[in-house]
C-alpha cells in the first residue's frame, strides 16, 4: 500500500524534491542554539533582506562555521575545551551544534558577523526576471 502525499497530484510536476525537503525539516527539531529571523525592509536602493540571528554566547569566530551546500545554509559551532576547570556549577552549554536552514532557489548569503555573542547571517533574494516564453506548436501530417 503506497501512501498519498500532497505532492502526488498529477498537476504538481517536479516537486518531489520539495517533499523530501519538508520531511528533512520536520525531523530537525533541536532548539539549540536559539535564533531569530527578521525581515529588513528595502531602502536606499538596497533590496529587502532577511537576517538570521543565532545566540552563540561563548563561541569565538574560529569555532563557528557558516557554509552553503546546495540549497541549504549550514551553521556549525564546535567549542574547544581549554585546560582543566573545576566548576562549582556549570549552566553555560559548551556543546557543539549544527543548525540547518533550507533556502529557496535564488537566495544568496550576503555575509555573516559576530557581535556580543550573536551571529547574524544576512540573506537576499533578488527579484527574478519575469519571463514569458512562446512555445511553437508543430503540425504533423
Amino acid at each position: 500500500m503506497s501512501r498519498m502525499t500532497p505532492f502526488a497530484s498529477p498537476l504538481l510536476l517536479g516537486f518531489d524534491a520539495m517533499e523530501k525537503t519538508l520531511e528533512r525539516i520536520s525531523k530537525a527539531s533541536d532548539g539549540y542554539p536559539p535564533y531569530n529571523i527578521e525581515r529588513i525592509a528595502a531602502g536606499h536602493g538596497a533590496p529587502e533582506r532577511l537576517r538570521i540571528t543565532l545566540a552563540v554566547a561563548g563561541f569565538s569566530e574560529e569555532e563557528l562555521d557558516v557554509t552553503t551546500e546546495e540549497n541549504q545554509l549550514l551553521i556549525r559551532g564546535r567549542q574547544v575545551e581549554q585546560g582543566e576547570h573545576e566548576y562549582l556549577y556549570r549552566g553555560i552549554a559548551a556543546r557543539q551544534f549544527q543548525r540547518t536552514f533550507v533556502l529557496a532557489d535564488g537566495m544568496q548569503v550576503l555575509g555573516a558577523s559576530l557581535k556580543n555573542g550573536l551571529l547574524a547571517v544576512d540573506l537576499i533574494r533578488p527579484e527574478p526576471a519575469r519571463m514569458v516564453k512562446k512555445i511553437n506548436i508543430s503540425v504533423s501530417q
